[in-house]
């Protein structure tokens, strides 16, 4: 039950105990790493927060309650003492969540990162400019706790530190603590997304719904939405005894019908799932963009030679624009293609990001050049997209082509890098 339909209960979320964090940076994401802020900017007792850090790492933290406005979860001692900690957390009033939603409402891609798990910048600038703070600042973390301490301790520390991993994975965390909980927030943004077509001053062509009802013509409820087949239709076989006209190759057409068919497949599939309405549509891609989608379906050799001649690509440029595009679509590819400047907050957090990610005996020495930092001495780069992803590159034989998924913390886009690399040698051995 949600707390905002009048009912005396209020939602609560629980999650189950996680296992230690040795050797590893607590929080990859910049919101995590501003709740960690929070606490650490917050505590009078820097020896506490140590000793909180201690006990997360070393999963003393068992399950955490999370519920509007507070967390609550049992830390033991070294020793097994067992304490209850809890952290308070101001909740957003009933104005400044409607403010909240008719912002998000306002950009489909707020609403799209949030169904994503994420929490861009712009996303918490905007809702600044709102006047909504989502993520905590110092001194609004507050300690409760049973052994007594009247400010954080060691335990409310360890609590802090823990929750920083679950924001990692899911920010809606944040916002059930600031007030509202995931059902209720969506059906709020669905209801926002819907309202401005009902306030249009200008009546749309054609016949008014009420005129229409007055007529006593009940119209049928729409039907269910279509089951999603196993897989992709086969198309037609061209292999006739006809010669086909001139200019026209039945493999390039049997694969282009089998490729379209693949493509509504997934956008049925799409379109299915939960919370689609509230996307974004996706950018038309371009010829260029279009070549490489259908170059990643494995055509036939001849088939391939046109797509790359048509995508203005080499064959081996073709192939490593076909390696981007299995990663991440037209995001992928074009990281792989654009070199832009970093500037203002976004070169910023690039270099925290980058002065964060690892200890300071283990930090590579990096060359940078726009948004692509090379290791200095080695074929290894890291490539920071617009959305503030880093992506793994090697070279290869002269050429730097994707090594692997993008990811929020650099320390580990250059170890998957570092992967690719000793397979490749592996393989080439």
């Amino acid at each position: 039950m949600s707390r905002y339909d009048g009912a005396d209960t209020e939602p609560v979320r629980t999650f189950a105990a996680l296992p230690p964090a040795h050797g590893r940076a607590f929080t990859r994401s910049w919101w995590g790493r501003a709740w960690v802020s929070a606490l650490e900017g917050t505590a009078l007792d820097a020896g506490q927060v140590k000793a909180g850090r201690r006990l997360a790492r070393s999963g003393a933290v068992g399950a955490v309650s999370v519920r509007p406005g507070r967390l609550t979860a049992v830390v033991r001692e070294r020793d097994g003492t067992a304490h209850r900690a809890d952290v308070l957390v101001r909740e957003l009033s009933d104005e400044q969540w409607d403010r909240f939603v008719s912002m998000a409402a306002a950009r489909s891609g707020h609403v799209a990162a949030l169904l994503d798990r994420e929490v861009p910048t712009h996303l918490v600038e905007d809702a600044e400019l709102a006047g909504v703070d989502l993520l905590p600042g110092l001194g609004e973390l507050e300690a409760a706790c049973d052994c007594g301490a009247w400010d954080h301790c060691g335990h409310t520390a360890a609590l802090c530190y823990q929750v920083a991993r679950l924001l990692d994975e899911d920010p809606f965390v944040l916002l059930l603590l600031r007030g509202r909980d995931e059902p209720t927030l969506l059906e709020a943004l669905r209801a926002e997304n819907t309202a401005p077509a009902a306030r249009a001053d200008s009546a749309p062509e054609g016949v008014d719904a009420a005129d229409a009802y007055a007529t006593g013509h009940i119209l049928p409820p729409l039907p269910d939405p279509p089951a999603l087949p196993d897989a992709p239709g086969s198309p037609p076989s061209l292999d006739t005894e006809t010669a086909p006209a001139a200019g026209v190759d039945p493999r390039a057409l049997e694969f282009l019908a089998a490729r379209t068919a693949a493509h509504a497949h997934r956008l049925l599939a799409e379109a299915l799932r939960g919370g689609h309405a509230l996307r974004p549509a996706p950018a038309e891609p371009t010829a260029a963009q279009d070549a490489v989608r259908l170059a990643a379906g494995d055509p036939p050799p001849p088939v391939a030679a046109r797509l790359a001649e048509g995508s203005g690509r080499d064959r081996a440029g073709l192939a490593t624009a076909v390696a981007a595009w299995r990663l991440g679509g037209a995001e992928a590819l074009a990281v792989l293609e654009e070199e832009w400047t970093v500037e203002g907050g976004t070169a910023a957090r690039a270099r925290e990001a980058l002065d964060t990610a690892w200890e300071e005996h283990e930090r590579p020495v990096l060359r940078a050049r726009a948004n692509r930092w090379t290791v200095v001495g080695s074929p290894l780069q890291l490539r920071l997209d617009r959305a503030g992803r880093w992506w793994p590159y090697r070279e290869q034989d002269g050429r730097w082509i994707p090594a692997g998924d993008a990811d929020r913390d650099p320390a580990t886009a250059l170890a998957t890098a570092e992967r690719a690399a000793d397979d490749d040698r592996e393989g080439r051995t």
